[in-house]
């Protein structure tokens, strides 16, 4: 799917969609031209919730904008402008709708219309890169110039970084008023605000209302102390069971577990320890988490986001692997297919190293001795650990070590990981759509491909959602039972000495 964009908004700008946008069946996917007003017109009377968060709707005469899925009725469209983010909208001198709650749509995907440079930025901004830096730090770490970084944000999002992320602070906020009874204090601090007045001025301008006015619209069941409960949306469909059954495989004992259809796991984060649960809701995640720190709220969301891949947008990438004639039965089998993701990078790659041509169960017993013999699995913890103790050839040991050492960040010049195990990590922790480890045996085995650079080739017409692509792979083997002793999906020989 594409999202809509507009150059230099504003509420006099010429209405138009300078990028193709899917619009509702009937329609018809394919041959879209911009500029296309009745795509998103459609789109929005339509209400599906697939489009939710693709654009928004912004009304002029009451200068609000929307989701398309607000249930306020529908405007004329000689009133309506379509912005291809919120940020853009409220740039524009328009206010959030408290009916459908902007702050609470799915979020366009990253890679859905923009360049590989703003893709990268977005995910960086939504891991809080920007809470405490510029857009020439945020810059500088992709390589490119300030400038050229705000006009490649403006081309393909309509609004500049620095608005990106002061939209996303002030949406979680809003959330944290809506679904918490933190004090506005601590909800200022947890959203990045730099103080209660600052927090206090902006309410007032971009909604009209003060932070109590907001919170007297709501109502909560009161939790206890450090508790908290979110509901988290994505676009429909969500192959929930495929995703429990994936994460249930490789859950690391003493720090993961599926039971009763429900995520379990321990959280640790900037020295203090939770836990949370994730079960499907309707339309929505149901997160309960307990955590004593609030300012580490925005940070542990983001982490689940990424981990059920709720940013993910089905409809678009079933339709383009659909193409396929060796994909389009597994995409009809399985709709909605997510790419589990990572809650902890430093966990998934050590999880990774550790499945490196062992099957997964062993992997996951591998991964339980550390948390048991090390406390845990993180950097501090194993830097200088004797991991040979715990059953890990030396190879590999050393290979963990150094990753403890140097930090996820240079996980491709670490001697011991393989090809295989970069693109894993890619693909999971990463986040990146088009990642595909064609070393796998397995994946070349259900594709049909002898080697690598056959599975390469066939791969080509997948991108740019090859990750999507081997998930559908994997799943179709495990459905067929095809391969009883399911291994983890590896390459057929990874350098780890």
């Amino acid at each position: 799917m594409y999202a809509p964009t507009t150059r230099s908004p504003s509420p006099s700008h010429p209405n138009h969609v300078r990028k193709r946008l899917v619009h509702p069946p009937g329609i018809g996917y394919s041959d879209l031209v911009e500029p296309n007003r009745k795509i998103c017109e459609a789109a929005r009377l339509s209400r599906d919730p697939r489009f939710d968060g693709k654009f928004f709707t912004a009304v002029k005469t009451t200068r609000i904008y929307c989701r398309t899925v607000c249930p306020a009725p529908p405007p004329k469209e000689s009133n309506v402008i379509y912005f291809a983010t919120a940020a853009a909208a409220a740039e524009a001198g328009f206010r959030p709708c408290l009916r459908c709650r902007p702050e609470s749509s799915p979020g366009t995907p990253a890679w859905s219309g923009t360049s590989a440079t703003v893709s990268r930025a977005l995910r960086l901004i939504e891991s809080g890169a920007m809470d405490e830096a510029g857009v020439d730090e945020l810059a500088s770490r992709l390589g490119v110039g300030s400038r050229h970084l705000r006009r490649l944000f403006l081309e393909h999002l309509g609004a500049a970084p620095v608005a990106i992320a002061q939209t996303r602070r002030l949406h979680f906020a809003k959330k944290l008023i809506d679904e918490t009874a933190l004090p506005f204090t601590e909800i200022a601090l947890a959203s990045g605000f730099g103080s209660i007045r600052r927090f206090n001025a902006v309410f007032q301008k971009l909604y009209n209302r003060t932070p109590g006015e907001l919170r007297r619209l709501t109502q909560r069941k009161p939790l206890p102390a450090d508790a908290y409960r979110f509901r988290l949306p994505f676009r429909p469909p969500y192959d929930w069971q495929a995703m429990l059954g994936f994460l249930e495989a490789r859950a690391i004992p003493g720090i993961e577990e599926v039971r009763d259809g429900v995520y379990r796991r321990s959280v640790r984060l900037d020295g203090k320890s939770g836990d949370l649960r994730v079960r499907m809701g309707s339309g929505v995640l149901e997160v309960e988490l307990h955590f004593p720190e609030s300012r580490s709220l925005m940070s542990l969301l983001v982490r689940v986001r990424r981990l059920f891949d709720l940013g993910s947008d089905p409809a678009s990438i079933d339709d383009h692997l659909s193409r396929d004639p060796l994909l389009r039965p597994l995409v009809r089998r399985r709709p909605g297919l997510r790419v589990p993701g990572a809650f902890d990078d430093f966990e998934l790659a050590v999880r990774a190293i550790l499945g490196q041509q062992i099957s997964v169960k062993a992997a996951s017993t591998m991964a339980g001795r550390l948390v048991s013999r090390f406390g845990g699995i993180e950097s501090a913890l194993l830097r200088d650990a004797p991991l040979e103790e715990a059953g890990l050839i030396g190879a590999r040991a050393e290979a963990i070590r150094e990753l403890s050492r140097q930090g996820v960040e240079r996980i491709a010049g670490i001697r011991g990981i393989g090809p295989w195990t970069l693109e894993y990590f890619r693909m999971r922790a990463s986040g990146e759509p088009d990642a595909f480890p064609s070393g796998d045996l397995i994946l070349q085995r259900a594709a049909g491909a002898a080697t690598a650079r056959e599975l390469e080739q066939k791969s080509e017409s997948w991108r740019p959602w090859r990750a999507y692509a081997a998930i559908h792979l994997w799943q179709g083997v495990k459905d067929d039972a095809s391969i009883h002793h399911h291994r983890e999906p590896r390459r057929a020989a990874v350098a780890v000495g």
